[in-house]
């Protein structure tokens, strides 16, 4: 039987690894021998040239947030610009809501 697999991301290398999940193991990049940031399995990596988008995904993985399958749903939303992380960080500020929930959020209020 085989094992899941689930992404892996370099956010330095801009490269995302597909490995079998294991809580317990640290995995490095292959290339700069950095830690590699568990993404999720339904996670869909940006081509490497476009930096707008992995900045966008920096601020996501480093908030804690995952794309992890939801049952048949997916992930959910996810911002894909710079400008609806700002947005969604700005409300957070404001409202005192943590961060990594008003990031996922389709609209703000």
């Amino acid at each position: 039987m085989a094992t899941a697999r689930t992404s892996y991301v370099c956010l330095a290398c801009r490269a995302s690894y597909k490995q079998p999940y294991d809580r317990t193991r640290q995995r490095s990049c292959p290339r700069c021998a950095e830690p590699l940031i568990h993404a999720g399995s339904a996670f869909a990596p940006p081509r490497r040239r476009d930096t707008a988008a992995w900045r966008t995904l920096t601020v996501l993985l480093n908030a804690g947030v995952g794309f992890h399958k939801s049952c048949c749903g997916g992930p959910g939303y996810r911002p894909r610009t710079l400008r609806e992380v700002r947005e969604r960080m700005t409300y957070a500020e404001r409202s005192g809501e943590p961060v990594a929930r008003s990031l996922v959020r389709y609209n703000i209020p």
